[in-house]
């Protein structure tokens, strides 16, 4: 669709009809400010003063019957869709490479209902998680859903790529907090799942929208378990030798209690980023641990973590480091703190059992030491399981190559051969920040023939293939 057509404006006309003209724009700064998300590639497009991917049009529905007939035109008119949130991923998964429609979700913010009987909030997807968590918070209660970009980016972002927080060892990714999702699907129907994640009534139906980067569809309502705030929450910092005995302390502290907060940082990250943010500077593995909720319990927690500690020789670094890292936690992704260009970097994260985790951190570390030495690699482990965690592990280059193109073919190198990696050892292409364009082409290496599956349902809900093209390898 060329926007001198007469097509181009017959197809605006009617995208103003179903949301106001006044939530329509073709504006260039509007499509610009919108072609840039937090994915490393925009941004490196946008500095060196690339041409950037553009939208034709953005709609901002303000309800889901409103999303059902922008994807009832663009259906018809056979138009690319890209949903958009809060701009906050990193993975290239709203960038309109197709151009078409962009639809901005974040006038679906209403707050539809606080139930405290059954412990839920239902919200429309574009609400900002920030401000619903203080929405909660002023009512006693709490989404326990803490990511680094809450601030940022919206609910459904999150749904979509299946995200994650900072609190999940105890209270899990954001699909266990999910009772039911609303969805439009790109022949402008509006689907339902069961109003309970917990059935024997066939598959889960919203397990399938959740984690498809808007693939499928557009979710535009969600019911949300919120909690009761913690009467206490205590902080303990610990010091290990290496991060192997890190490792094996955070499996056995699984095997008995489940903290709200367990991260283990490498000898790298502990004496670069720890060291930075938090003024600690000693050789070894740190380590930050959170318990929380009634005092009575989180004493027996408290201790248990102690004896485990120090079973592996962990030096007790007392409450002050962690409640500064709870402090400044979000201060990691600051400015002055936060990775950007012109650097050339990525978080490569990645989850696996216990008996193969610890292969793919020295199996990477190995690679980057052989095929990349001036390339730094750092990780801490987060986000614990009974049977495993993830490791959160990042390339940084410094000084990348000066031409676009150079710069753009080491950064997929690096990401492909990690990803391979994990693959290779028992690991998935990603843990939380989702798929994207920048590693859809390996869902096929990750899932082999199980890719059909996937496949047959983008077939038969968008047999048009208009929902974000070319994002998780579909």
């Amino acid at each position: 669709m060329q926007r001198s057509d007469y097509l181009f404006y017959y197809v605006l006309t009617q995208l103003e009809d179903a949301v106001g003209r006044e939530n329509v724009s073709t504006r260039q700064s509007d499509r610009e400010i919108h072609s840039v998300d937090n994915f490393l590639l925009s941004r490196l497009w946008e500095d060196r003063g690339m041409p950037p991917a553009l939208c034709d049009i953005i709609v901002r529905p303000g309800s889901t019957e409103e999303v059902s007939k922008v994807l009832q035109i663009a259906n018809y008119y056979k138009l690319p869709v890209t949903p958009w949130g809060g701009g906050s991923g990193s993975q290239g998964g709203a960038i309109q490479v197709a151009g078409g429609v962009l639809v901005d979700t974040k006038r679906l913010n209403q707050i539809l209902e606080f139930n405290e009987d059954s412990m839920y909030v239902t919200v429309g997807t574009g609400i900002n998680v920030q401000q619903l968590e203080w929405y909660v918070n002023e009512r006693g209660y709490s989404l326990m859903h803490y990511p680094s970009s809450m601030g940022c980016g919206t609910l459904g972002g999150f749904l979509s790529h299946n995200g994650i927080g900072v609190l999940s060892t105890k209270y899990g990714k954001i699909d266990d907090m999910c009772l039911n999702l609303q969805v439009v699907i790109p022949n402008g129907d509006v689907i339902n799942s069961s109003p309970v994640p917990k059935y024997a009534s066939g598959p889960n139906l919203a397990a399938m929208f959740l984690g498809s980067e808007g693939t499928l569809g557009i979710i535009t309502k969600a019911s949300m378990r919120i909690y009761k705030t913690p009467q206490c929450r205590r902080f303990r910092a610990f010091l290990f030798k290496n991060i192997t005995d890190g490792l094996a302390c955070g499996r056995d502290i699984m095997r008995y209690i489940k903290p709200s907060i367990m991260r283990l940082y490498d000898e790298a990250e502990t004496a670069s980023i720890i060291k930075d943010v938090l003024g600690f500077a000693a050789p070894g593995a740190f380590m930050n641990l959170a318990v929380e909720g009634i005092p009575e319990i989180v004493d027996i927690e408290e201790k248990i973590i102690k004896d485990c500690c120090a079973k592996y020789g962990a030096q007790d670094l007392g409450a002050d480091y962690g409640e500064k890292w709870w402090k400044n936690r979000v201060t990691f992704f600051f400015p002055g703190h936060a990775l950007d260009v012109p650097k050339v970097f990525g978080t490569l994260d990645t989850v696996a059992t216990y008996s193969n985790i610890e292969k793919i951190y020295w199996a990477r570390k190995k690679l980057f030491a052989e095929n990349y030495p001036d390339v730094r690699y750092i990780a801490h482990f987060s986000h614990w399981y009974e049977w495993g965690v993830m490791v959160y592990d990042r390339f940084i280059i410094d000084n990348p190559p000066v031409d676009t193109a150079e710069a753009i073919r080491l950064h997929n190198k690096i990401w492909v051969e990690n990803v391979r990696l994990a693959l290779a050892n028992g690991g998935t292409i990603n843990h939380h920040h989702g798929v994207g364009i920048k590693l859809g082409h390996l869902m096929k290496e990750m899932f082999g023939p199980g890719m059909q599956v996937f496949q047959g349902l983008k077939e038969k809900l968008d047999p048009n293939y208009i929902m974000n093209p070319f994002k998780m390898g579909l």
